[in-house]
């Protein structure tokens, strides 16, 4: 009777494991490798890797992990809907100078792989930054472009680009059917 409860175990836990999803069943990422180009010294960059429910069920993200205390992150902390879309967002302190080679870990619930996110580039001192900026024309330092991605009622997508260039706001809006 033990053995054949033993059995029944073992085999229950098996076909348990053999369950598990992978991670290319269930996810998308927008792009495994955030490049965060030159960046000056004590300016933190931030990377937003936008990540799509490919499933018929509702995905959590368990973990969004860094490989170093340089860099913190954020993320998507409600479930998220089949078809839908997460964020993830990792911000690196850029105090040390030289290149930046950090990893996001991901981890879903429900799936045993986890997939790396990485985070390069380059901090420069700020002399040297500045002069790289004049020698490469970039007009303003301080330009960043964000992503909204919304889904309506209808089934369209709407995304918002907007560019922020110091205190000025400029927005471009497209709309999708899904």
């Amino acid at each position: 009777m033990k053995k054949l409860l033993f059995g029944v175990l073992a085999l229950a836990s098996t076909m348990a494991v053999s369950a598990q999803k992978k991670m290319s069943d269930v996810a998308k990422f927008n792009s495994e490798t955030f490049d965060f180009g030159k960046v000056k010294q004590s300016v933190p960059p931030t990377a937003t890797i936008i990540i799509t429910n490919i499933s018929k069920e509702p995905l959590i993200i368990e973990q969004a992990s860094p490989s170093c205390g340089c860099t913190a992150s954020d993320y998507t902390k409600s479930p998220i809907a089949p078809g839908k879309t997460g964020y993830i967002k990792a911000t690196y302190n850029a105090v040390n100078l030289g290149a930046i080679h950090k990893t996001i870990t991901v981890k879903f619930s429900g799936v045993d792989e986890t997939k790396a996110v990485n985070l390069t580039g380059e901090v420069l001192e700020p002399a040297a930054y500045d002069k790289w900026m004049a020698e490469n024309k970039v007009k303003s330092p301080n330009a960043q472009t964000s992503t909204l991605v919304t889904t309506n009622a209808d089934g369209t997508t709407t995304t918002k680009k907007i560019k922020h260039k110091r205190n000025k706001r400029v927005e471009k809006t497209t709309t999708e059917k899904s």
